[in-house]
Formats: structure tokens, sequence, C-alpha cells
């Protein structure tokens, strides 16, 4: 082994060839050149105390530091440390060492291998990567400085301003600006928290774009994506690929997903889905705006309302849903070629009504109601829900009430009942009384036990009541001077036994939930949902969205000074007249 620094006894001639050794290394080290013209080998700025141990390490050369560290400089990258071993253009360093690359970047470690080749590092034992006010650091980093990429295998955390990012595994690319976070990652944010299986974060713009699935957890609102955006710094992004958001007392999912804190909007796309966490309530579409601060929901695009009623499920349906108000005094309106299903009650009308606070149910303009194999119409039909119970309690028909049923048995005649105004009572969720009032008419076929026609009656009073039985007719009673009569059949003419009014409109009848929907609705074009099944190039998206953040500021600050230049003039006259 030889010393460098105890050399008192060697004789001249060793001295001058222990000099040319010496010129040959740093002749070496300094002067070998690349294609591209950048120095290829490593360069011995501050070699401290050499020696040589041809045993342990042969043709190596190793450098100790002496009143200062030892460094080395290769392609704009400079390297303190306080032990190395270099050899064959690969240079091993141990102790406090400091990578600088530029003006922002610096990696501290306990120890790095070097190789000036290829530019390759591994650096261990307390890795701290920094560039500027991003901080890395693991156990252990991969670094390539061709490619200008480093890498991590296990745990990392990334300190960016006010968050702190951690994975398992991690990638930086110092160009881009980007990490790219991989397995169990997390953020922690004053205002927010990100989990995610694979995350890329944008340092300039602090954007995030999540792979896998994610959730991202704000003051107010929770959301989950297997793919999505966000931007941290105004909490504003997006999600596809089974997106849900937890927003106040709703639950919104769908294919895609838009959330903005700010303006405390939210929207969705697609396969939607909101729910009512306290009325129980359900919204399908393939289009949905939320308006947390409203408390409201619009929706579009085959939109049907789904509640519960006694265990049965009531859907309506209109061109466009609209739900207003907060919980307990919500109104939901169903507006254009509205429509309603629930097992024995369906109807349809130009709108519908419903406020949870009074439970009403308005069919509104053109009104019809279905009650079993019962037609009823009028001017407008309220449906009264019990707010105890939330049952079915009772049913108004306003104006121009009108009854219409095929006949059961004889399947060609029609019973009928119309009045000014109709009155319906529901008993456990079934239509059980119907007074009619104020000029009243019926047409009512009657059979005897055996199903043979006795006659058909026609009678005018001044009310009816009728009793019902699983939605057939079962007694009829007439109140104040009715006059009538009950005529064979063959007495009674085909003209005389439909009531004035009578429109039959059987086959509009909806008999079932699906069947609220028309044909635009069953074959609407969902939209593509760019991200799903194409991939995204997002350092070009990220590009893209730089641009546009570069050109909003520019415009306003050309904004300022065309407003300053405008207000100069006047300042200038202002003075002059002044004089």
């Amino acid at each position: 082994m030889l010393f460098l620094k105890k050399m008192s006894s060697v004789n001249t001639a060793k001295l001058f060839g222990l000099l040319f050794f010496l010129s040959s290394i740093v002749y070496t080290q300094t002067t070998a050149i690349n294609e591209n013209g950048e120095q290829k080998l490593i360069n011995i700025v501050h070699g401290g105390s050499l020696i040589k141990d041809e045993v342990k390490y042969p043709g190596a050369s190793i450098f100790y530091k002496d009143d200062q560290q030892v460094r080395f400089e290769h392609q704009g990258a400079d390297l303190w440390c306080d032990y190395a071993i270099l050899k064959e253009n690969k240079l091993r360093a141990i102790g406090n060492i400091r990578m600088q690359q530029g003006d922002s970047i610096q990696m501290t470690s306990g120890k790095i291998n070097y190789d000036g080749d290829t530019r390759l590092a591994k650096a261990w034992e307390h890795v701290v990567l920094t560039d500027n006010d991003f901080t890395l650091t693991t156990d252990t980093l991969y670094l390539d400085r061709e490619k200008q990429e480093s890498y991590y295998p296990s745990y990392g955390t990334v300190v960016d301003s006010a968050s702190t990012l951690t994975s398992d595994v991690g990638k930086y690319f110092l160009i881009q600006k980007k990490v790219q976070f991989l397995e169990d990652v997390f953020i922690v944010n004053p205002e927010w928290t990100v989990e995610s299986e694979q995350l890329d974060y944008y340092r300039v713009s602090k954007n995030a774009y999540m792979y896998g699935p994610s959730t991202i957890t704000g003051e107010d609102y929770k959301i989950y994506c297997e793919r999505g955006f966000y931007d941290t710094k105004i909490e504003r992004g997006y999600g596809i690929k089974n997106t849900r958001i937890d927003y106040n007392d709703r639950i919104i999912k769908g294919d895609s997903l838009f959330f903005d804190k700010l303006s405390e909007f939210a929207s969705a796309t697609n396969n939607i889905t909101v729910i009512d966490t306290i009325n129980k309530g359900i919204i399908r579409a393939h289009y949905a705006e939320v308006f947390k601060a409203k408390d409201s929901v619009f929706a579009t695009k085959r939109a049907v309302a789904v509640n519960e009623v006694q265990q049965d499920s009531v859907y309506i349906h209109g061109d466009t849903l609209m739900i207003t108000g907060k919980p307990e005094s919500r109104i939901l309106r169903a507006f254009r070629n509205a429509k309603f299903y629930k097992t024995d009650l369906s109807g349809k009308c130009d709108s519908i009504h419903f406020n949870e606070k009074t439970g009403i149910t308005e069919l509104i303009t053109n009104p019809i109601l279905w009650s079993g194999e019962n037609q009823m119409t009028g001017d407008s039909i309220h449906l009264i829900s019990d707010l105890e119970t939330e049952k079915l309690d009772s049913l108004k028909v306003l104006e121009n009430a009108f009854v219409i049923a095929l006949d059961s048995i004889g399947k060609e005649g029609y019973n009928q009942a119309k009045g000014k105004d109709l009155f319906g009572k529901f008993i456990e969720n079934e239509l059980k009384i119907i007074d009619l009032v104020k000029n009243t008419e019926v047409i009512y076929y009657l059979y005897n036990d055996d199903n043979e026609l006795v006659g058909i009656d026609k009678t005018i009073c001044s009310k009816i009541r009728m009793i019902m039985n699983q939605n057939d007719i079962e007694e009829i009673t007439f109140y104040t001077n009715p006059d009538g009569e009950i005529y064979p059949e063959a007495d009674f003419p085909e003209q005389s036994r439909k009531l004035r009014g009578f429109i039959w409109r059987g086959d509009e009848r909806i008999r079932s939930k699906d069947a609220i929907f028309d044909e635009d609705d069953n074959n609407i074009e969902l939209v593509v949902i760019r991200g799903i099944d194409n991939p995204i190039d997002i350092d070009a998206e990220e590009l893209e969205r730089q641009k546009q953040e570069e050109k909003e500021q520019q415009d306003n600050g050309n904004a300022t000074k065309a407003s300053q230049k405008a207000r100069k003039p006047d300042e200038k006259s202002t003075v002059k007249k002044a004089q």
C-alpha cells in the first residue's frame, strides 16, 4: 500500500515517477471526449490524499479527504465526499456525499456508486434529493443522468410546498419536474389528502394524475376514482372509471365526474347514480349537475328519480329532473314528457312537481293517471302522502274529472264516471274509495253472479261513491236525487254508451318501470369519455395546461397595462388644465 503523504525517504527518481503517474491520471481523466463533445471521463477536481491498494482494489485509485473533501466533476455535475475509489471511469464515494447539478439540483447520501460511461448512479444510506422547494428522502436512489430520471425502489417521502407525498416506489423526472409514485401513494395537505395506487405529480403546476384505485378527501367532500386528475392548488379535478363523490348528503357515481371546491359544483356523465343519503332517494341519468351550496341537482338524458313508498319503488321520469331545497323540504320537478310508475299506479303529464314538506305530488298539464285498469283524467291531479308514514293517503282530480275502465267481463264496453272533481282515499297503499262530486254521470255494465249481463246503468246525480277492491269497482252509491235507468243491452244505442268528453288512452298506459322511457331515451348515444379505453399523453396534456395558464396570466397582465395606459391621457389632461 502506498501513502502519498509519507514520502520523505523516497529518492528523486521514485518521486519523479510518482509525479508522472499522478499527472497521467489527471491527464486521462480530463481529456477523453464523447461523441457529443462532452467530457466522458470523471474529472478529479481535488484528490486529497491518494493511495493504492492492489490487493483489495487492484488497478484503482483511492482518495481520502485532507483539509477539504475529495471533489469530482463529470458533465455538469460535481460530487464531494470523504473517501472515494476510482477505477476505469467508475467511482465509489463514501461519507458525507454531496452531489450538485446546475443551480438547483442537489443530492446527499452516505454512499454512492457512479458510472461515468453510462452516467448511472446508485446512492444509499439516507439519500436526500432537492430541487428548489422539492425534497425527496429515501434509503436508496438510482439516478440516470443520461435520461435525467431518478428512481427509488423502497419507501420514499417528498415534501413540496405545503404537501407531503409518500409511496413505496417512485420515480422523479428532472426535466419535466414530475414525480411518479407507485404503490401505497399518500399525499397529506392541511386542506386535503390523497391515497392512490399510482400517481403522477407535476411540481410546477401542482397537478396530480391518478391511476388505479384513488381517494381524495377534502374538508367536506370525498372522491373515489380509478383514473383521475386533481389540481391541488384550487381543489378542482375529475375522475373517470368507477367514480364516486360523497358530497354533503349526496353520493354521486358515474363513468366520469368533475368537481370544483370553490364553486361547490360537481357534474357527472354517463351511467350516473345520485343517492340522497337522508331521504333515500336515487336519481339515475347520463348527465347530472350538483350545486352543493344550493343543495340542488339537475339531471337529464334518460333521467329517472326513484323513491321508496311502503316497500314499493316509485319511478319518476322527465326529459329534465331538478331537485332543490334542504332535506326536509326538498322539491322534485320533472319537466317535459313527465311520467311515473309504481306497481299499481302510473301516470303521465307535461310536468310533475313533488314537495317533500307537504307530501303532495302534482301532475301538471294534460295529466292522466292509471290505478289498476282505471284511467283517470282531469285538468290537474294531486297525489297526497301521509307525512308520518310516507304512505299514499289520498287523491285529487280537479276540474273535468273523468274515470274510465274497460268492462272486465264483456271486454267491449267501458265503465265510466265523470264529475267536476274527484277525491280518492288510499288504504294500505291501494285506492279503495273514489268520490265524484258536482254534475256527476255514470255508465256502468251490470252482471249477475253467473257473469251474465243484466243491463247498462246510466245515471245522473250530485255525487257518486265507488268502493274499489283490487282496483275493480265493487260497489257504487248515488247521492242526492239520482236520475237514471238500467237499459237492456239491445235497447241502449252504441252512440249513447260513451259520456261526453270520453277519450280512451289504454295504449298509453305505463305497465312497467322501463315503459316510462321513450324510444329517444333508449337510443341516447353516450359521450365518449377520454382516457377510459384510449390512453392520454399526460405529459403533452400537462404542457398544454401550463401554456393555457401562462396565456391567461399574460392576458390578465396585458389587460392591466391597457387599463393603466387608458388612464394616463386623462391624468395629463388634468395636469394641463390645472396649469
